[in-house]
């Protein structure tokens, strides 16, 4: 099928000679997918057009996406192209997150330019989210260059209970939302009472069924370890992992799309996984020796995803029943990562990810396939009332 035509935020601001962001002085909050269609950065088109940036924002990874996950990022170096200081929003303590007052004193407008990939537990909607309320606490105007969802518009996981928010859900939304960035960022400013002064400049062409390698806009890796769309496609559930002592293929090639640990043999955990039969996704067993992170160097057994119908998939349902299914076979050997996570430190991360306190005490009890199911369509009856919740900010068609 030919591909829709569609302009990002980026490059409507650019056909139009960024005439509205002229005179004006600038913050700009973007990392290295900020691109446009030619493949050509956000700060060196801002520099061409004669804007006048003074300050450049990195969210977690960096603005080049060079910081691998958790990782502090210095804000010490300029900006190549404009030669603004650079002010990382992914430091070393919670309260790095939120731009200071002083890094917003002298500007007028901050524009954001970030690829989400559909998924809570990704950083950049929350790094954007609180952007724009210090922006308009400090009286700055906030320009969203809005970007496709590249998963479509599709929801799955439930509400965060009080008590689980954290930087892979600092507000409560389902694990896959189905929002572009842009709607994100306009949904909780308006729960916030912070919308005054944010404006979206949105995907021309873009409707809310489309991936994104059915659009015009390319694929650029957002983070070290999002090399692919498919890689996305599995993440909304294949995050998971990060809560446990398993391998989820950092340190490969195919993060995320490979997971194992020095205790799993794989021909059988790949055969309980074929066994449950779930929807528009295959197993293969597989070993690897990741490079880094995880089971560094060490020869591990697992197993690597394959999606055959991506419409299909249900990733945090798969991701659910991995990790049951990995419990009913080698019992406590699956061990929850006990270390701080993203700044918590007195929650388990794997609850962090889900959001509560239910199931990761419900996989730790090894449950059978029908108890992994009663758990997610739970989840899923709370997606149905945030596909209400969501509706009168949605800014695309179907």
């Amino acid at each position: 099928m030919p591909l829709v035509p569609t302009l990002s935020g980026l490059d409507r601001l650019i056909a139009e000679g960024g005439r509205r962001l002229k005179g004006r002085r600038l913050g700009l909050l973007c990392h290295a997918a900020s691109v446009t269609q030619d493949f050509e950065h956000i700060t060196a088109r801002f520099k061409a057009l004669g804007l006048d940036v003074r300050r450049v924002f990195g969210p977690e990874h960096g603005i080049w996406a060079d910081a691998q996950d958790m990782i502090a990022v210095d804000g010490a170096p300029r900006e190549p192209h404009t030669g603004a200081p650079i002010c990382s929003l992914y430091g070393d303590a919670e309260e790095s997150l939120i731009p200071r007052p002083e890094v917003l004193a002298d500007l007028d407008v901050l524009v954001v330019d970030l690829q989400d990939i559909g998924s809570r537990y990704y950083t950049y909607i929350w790094t954007a989210t609180l952007a724009a309320r210090a922006a308009h606490a400090a009286g700055v105007e906030v320009l969203i260059l809005d970007r496709p969802n590249p998963l479509g518009g599709a929801v799955e996981g439930g509400w965060i209970r009080p008590g689980f928010e954290s930087f892979v859900g600092r507000f409560s939304v389902p694990t896959r939302h189905g929002l572009t960035l842009g709607e994100m960022v306009t949904m909780q400013a308006h729960l916030g009472g912070f919308s005054e002064g944010l404006e979206v400049l949105k995907v021309a062409g873009w409707r809310r069924g489309l991936y994104l390698d059915e659009t015009t806009i390319p694929w650029v890796q957002p983070s070290p370890n999002m090399p692919t769309l498919e890689t996305a496609v599995v993440y909304p559930g294949m995050c998971l992992i990060e809560g446990t002592q398993l391998s989820e293929g950092r340190g490969t090639t195919r993060p995320f799309e490979l997971i194992g640990a020095d205790f799993i043999e794989p021909f059988a955990l790949a055969a309980d996984l074929t066994a449950l039969a779930l929807p528009g996704i295959a197993w293969r067993a597989v070993y690897f020796r990741p490079t880094f992170h995880k089971l560094a160097g060490q020869r591990v057994g697992g197993v690597a995803l394959h999606v055959t119908d991506r419409r299909a998939l249900q990733p945090l349902r798969l991701g659910l029943h991995l990790l049951a299914a990995i419990r009913r076979r080698y019992g406590e050997a699956l061990a929850w990562r006990a270390a701080p996570y993203e700044f918590i430190a007195d929650r388990p991360a794997l609850d962090l990810l889900l959001g509560d306190d239910v199931g990761r005490p419900l996989l730790a009890s090894a449950p059978p396939p029908s108890a992994v199911d009663d758990y997610w369509r739970a989840r899923m009856k709370e997606a149905e009332a945030f596909l209400v919740q969501r509706a009168p900010f949605e800014g695309y068609p179907p």
